[in-house]
């Protein structure tokens, strides 16, 4: 009995061991190979966000290059250099966007916006180009069509916008990657440091007795040291006076030494390696101490004379045949690692760098429209008053051309200083501050209807408008604001509904998923064309003419600047000929204080 007994340990220490093995060796390979290819993938995704955003960057700037070329020819100025900027700037920016086409083709949101930004593109290129063959004989409509039709900034700012949002996905990736990595150290530390305790236990039995107990200790020593030169990770032993006691072959192939260095100071391997005072000081901490050493960056010349960094992990251990304990050390090289990180680190500086310069070209630019809108106003005045007094001068003896003249340049100057207010509000709405309080919609919608009402009974007597509004709720917001997007949808729904009878305009509201509102103005009027939907809600876009219904082109502008600045958006559907309806959201507030409800017809 007593021989079978001591058998079965026997047999089974061998398997045991190798299987011990696998899981040191296979497991945190696996887990670390993993890591790093997250982090790889995680970067390569990166530098193909930065490539995206740099070339639909280049796209806009060969857009804005030829405008530039194309007014300069049509002034008058031509040179060869301008030729030459012209031709590489137009053979560019087609193939640019179908550039980036190819690097999206996994994003089909993507692929749509770059889409709608190679067809804006080509008719934009079109305009320009008949500018440029036009030379200085171009008209100021031809300038016109060329500078304002076919806007492409707010597709590049989406389509960029979009990038960074994957870019933040990817960031998070590249976090998790890191985390894989160092539960890999740890899951590698925690089991080389089990396999070691237990070929110590099997040591320490095989030495007592006779012969046969002696030479299974010395196998089983040789089977610890087999196991820690399979371990992938470098790892060492030293005592008290940071004498190296015992290291694997991954130790030794990464700092070019031998068994000789066993019995030396830590501080001699590898050519100055570790001699590092700080390290040197928290190794002995451990040591005296007691104290564990968990991921301490490490940066170190390696024997192929590369500089990498380590990620140094230590804690105490007794062993049999000693009296004192010695202190395992366990280096991973994270210097793949360490590079990605800091790659991520300069491409986001060098977003928040471009974030900053965009920011700083859309303040001057409405600065600049809002100086050039005040300075206009004063001539604007002088031109209709003195058209007035001419006219007043002149009395009955006026002719019917020269009436007519006067006509046109007393409409065309409040046409301008309409225009002129409109763009000032709009300007206005960017650089003011906003004032959140409670806002009561249901009673800004009221008194908004109200003055609609009374308007169209002295434009339009006998017209009837027939109203249909939902109860609305009380949101945080800017008051003035908010007031000034009802009064553009109110004024727009009663406005292009003026030809049919009645009018029927309609405010609803609804709940979203995410606690926030969703608002609809809907009438029954001369609604448009979806396919020029996207110029709906640009500065000085209309689509229809002013003879047909009077505006400036700034009010849907107005309302889509406020609401991106309440954190929410518009869109529109319509139909030639069956009305339109305008559809806007503002997010949850953080406390709302109830709701109205009221409706009326």
């Amino acid at each position: 009995m007593p021989a079978a007994e001591t058998a079965l340990p026997n047999r089974w220490r061998l398997p045991v061991l190798g299987v011990a093995l696998v899981a040191i060796v296979l497991g945190p390979f696996l887990i670390i190979r993993s890591a790093g290819n997250d982090a790889e993938y995680a970067t390569q995704k990166v530098i193909h966000t930065r490539e995206v955003e740099s070339l639909i960057q280049t796209v806009a700037a060969d857009a804005r290059s030829l405008e530039a070329a194309a007014m300069t020819l049509a002034r008058g100025i031509d040179s060869p250099l301008l030729r030459q900027r012209i031709e590489e700037a137009r053979a560019r920016a087609l193939p640019t966007v179908d550039a980036v086409l190819a690097l999206t083709r996994d994003n089909p949101e993507q692929q749509a916006r770059l889409g709608a930004l190679r067809s804006n593109l080509e008719q934009r290129l079109a305009r320009i180009d008949t500018v440029i063959a036009a030379g200085d004989s171009a008209t100021d409509d031809q300038i016109d069509s060329m500078v304002v039709l076919n806007p492409i900034q707010r597709l590049v700012m989406d389509i960029v916008a979009n990038e960074q949002a994957l870019l933040d996905t990817r960031l998070a990736r590249a976090e998790r990657a890191e985390r894989n990595a160092d539960i890999a150290s740890w899951t590698a530390m925690l089991v080389q440091l089990a396999l070691l305790l237990g070929v110590s236990y099997f040591a320490l039995r095989a030495q007592s007795g006779q012969r046969d107990a002696e030479t299974l200790a010395m196998r089983a020593s040789h089977r610890a040291a087999a196991v820690l030169d399979s371990v992938r990770e470098p790892i060492v032993l030293i005592d008290g006076e940071q004498r190296v006691v015992m290291h694997n072959a991954a130790f030794a192939e990464l700092y070019g030494i031998g068994d000789e260095i066993r019995g030396q100071k830590l501080d001699a391997v590898g050519e100055g390696a570790w001699d590092n005072a700080e390290t040197l000081r928290r190794l002995h901490d451990v040591l005296a101490r007691g104290r564990e050493l968990w991921d301490y960056r490490l940066s170190q010349p390696t024997v192929d004379g590369i500089e990498r960094t380590m990620l140094l992990n230590a804690r105490r251990m007794p062993l049999p045949d000693r009296d004192d304990a010695v202190v395992l050390v366990t280096a991973s090289d994270v210097t793949a690692q360490t590079i990605s990180e800091r790659q991520i680190r300069e491409l986001n500086q060098q977003l928040e760098g471009k974030v900053e310069q965009v920011s700083d070209v859309n303040r001057e630019l409405e600065a600049f429209s809002y100086s050039v809108s005040h300075d206009l106003r004063a001539p604007l005045r002088h031109i209709a008053g003195f058209a007035d007094k001419l006219g007043r001068h002149l009395g009955e003896n006026v002719d019917e051309k020269t009436a007519h003249y006067l006509g046109v340049i007393g409409s065309s100057a409040r046409r301008m200083s309409a225009l002129i207010d409109d763009l000032l509000v709009y300007s206005r709405l960017g650089r003011s501050a906003m004032r959140l309080q409670s806002v009561d919609l249901q009673s800004m919608v009221a008194d908004t209807r109200a003055m609609l009402d009374s308007n169209a009974a002295a434009e339009q007597p006998g017209h009837r408008i027939e109203w249909r509004i939902t109860p609305l709720p009380i949101v945080i917001g800017d008051e003035n604001m908010l007031r000034q997007v009802w009064l553009n949808l109110l004024g727009n729904a009663v406005k292009y509904s003026s030809g049919s009878e009645p009018a029927l305009i309609e405010v609803d509201c609804r709940r979203t998923d995410d606690g926030g509102y969703a608002f609809t103005v809907r009438d029954n009027g001369a609604g448009f064309d979806m396919q020029y939907a996207g110029k709906l809600f640009g500065v000085f876009q209309r689509l229809h003419s002013a003879s047909e219904f009077p505006g400036t082109g700034v009010g849907l502008a107005s309302v889509r600047r406020v609401l991106g600045r309440h954190g929410g958006r518009i869109w529109a559907e319509a139909e030639p000929g069956k009305g339109a309806a305008f559809h806007f959201t503002l997010p949850a507030s953080t406390s709302e204080t109830g709701s109205t409800t009221s409706s009326g017809h």
